[in-house]
C-alpha cells in the first residue's frame, strides 16, 4: 500500500470485535488511507456489563484497551479515550437511586483517569443525555460532565462529549470553573455553532466552507460496529473518502488537511499526529 500523504484521522470510532466487525472495519480504514485513530469505549451493555460501582468499569475500559492493542498490530496509530456514556444515568437510575447512578458514573470517570495518569489512554468521555430527561436526571448528568471536566484539568487531558445536538454554550463556563481550556473540551458529532472544540461527522456540509476559513475542528465517523445496525452511524472508510474527496474536488488544501487532521487534534489531545 502506498502511504498517504497525509495522516488520516478518525477522532471518534469504535471497533468491536465481539459485536461487530471489528479488526476487519480498522482494516478498512487503513486501506483507504486512514492513519489514526481515537478509539472510544462503547457503553458498559456492549460488552454485558451492568455496574455496580466506579470498580465495574474495568472490564470495559481493559476491553477498550485489548482492542486498542489488537488494531496497532494492522499499523494504525490509536489513541484510546475512556469513560461513561451519559445514557448509563437511565439504566443505573432503573435499579439503583439517581444519587447512587450518579456517583457510580462519577466513580467510573475517576478510573478512566487513572488510565490517562498512566499512559493508555489519552482523553476521557462523558457528557449528558442527548434526548429529553426530567430536570433532576439533567442537573445529575450535568454534574458528572462537571466531574468530567474537572479531571479533564487535573490530568492535562481532553474530554470529549456526548450531548444533545446544538452548541453546548453553557459547558464553556463548566469548562472555565473546572479550570479546563475549552478547546480541549471536545464536541462529538458537533454542530458549527459550538464554541467547544467541533468534531464534525465527516459527511458534514459545511466542512470546505469551515477549513476554507481556518476554523479549528477534527473529522469522525462515530462508526458504531454493530452488526445489528451495519455502517451506521457512517462507515469506517468515510473519513479517509470524504478526506480525499474533498481534496480532489479543491474544497480543501492539503494545508487545511494537515490541519484538520493533525495540527488539531495533536493539540486537543497532546499527541504527536505524524506520518510514520
Amino acid at each position: 500500500m502506498k502511504p498517504p500523504a497525509i495522516p488520516i484521522t478518525d477522532d471518534h470510532i469504535h471497533i468491536d470485535p465481539v459485536n461487530g466487525r471489528g479488526v476487519e472495519a480498522a482494516k478498512d480504514f487503513r486501506r483507504s488511507g486512514g492513519t489514526h485513530i481515537f478509539l472510544v469505549s462503547k457503553p458498559s451493555w456492549s460488552f454485558g456489563v451492568e455496574p455496580s460501582s466506579g470498580e465495574d468499569y474495568r472490564e470495559v475500559f481493559l476491553a477498550t484497551l485489548r482492542v486498542a492493542d489488537m488494531v496497532r498490530e494492522t499499523g494504525l496509530v490509536v489513541y484510546p479515550v475512556l469513560g461513561v456514556h451519559p445514557a448509563e444515568i437511565n439504566r443505573l437510575a432503573a435499579r439503583m437511586s439517581l444519587e447512587e447512578a450518579a456517583g457510580v458514573m462519577m466513580a467510573g470517570l475517576d478510573l478512566a483517569a487513572r488510565y490517562v495518569e498512566g499512559g493508555e489512554a489519552v482523553a476521557l468521555k462523558s457528557g449528558r443525555p442527548h434526548y429529553e430527561v426530567p430536570p433532576e436526571v439533567l442537573a445529575a448528568s450535568n454534574a458528572i460532565l462537571y466531574r468530567a471536566l474537572e479531571l479533564g484539568a487535573d490530568y492535562d487531558c481532553a474530554v470529549q462529549l456526548h450531548a444533545e445536538s446544538g452548541p453546548c454554550t453553557d459547558v464553556v463556563d463548566m469548562a472555565g470553573r473546572a479550570g479546563i481550556p475549552v478547546e480541549r473540551v471536545v464536541k462529538h458529532f458537533a454542530t458549527p455553532d459550538t464554541p467547544l472544540m467541533p468534531s464534525l461527522i465527516a459527511r458534514h456540509e459545511d466542512i470546505p466552507a469551515l477549513a476554507r476559513a481556518g476554523r479549528h475542528f477534527t473529522m469522525e465517523s462515530d462508526y458504531m460496529d454493530e452488526n445489528a445496525r451495519p455502517g451506521a452511524v457512517i462507515g469506517p472508510k468515510s473519513v479517509p473518502r470524504f478526506t480525499h474527496r474533498y481534496l480532489k474536488e479543491g474544497l480543501i488544501t492539503e494545508e487545511d488537511a494537515w490541519r484538520i487532521h493533525a495540527a488539531t487534534p495533536s493539540r486537543t489531545y497532546g499527541v504527536d499526529i505524524t506520518l510514520p
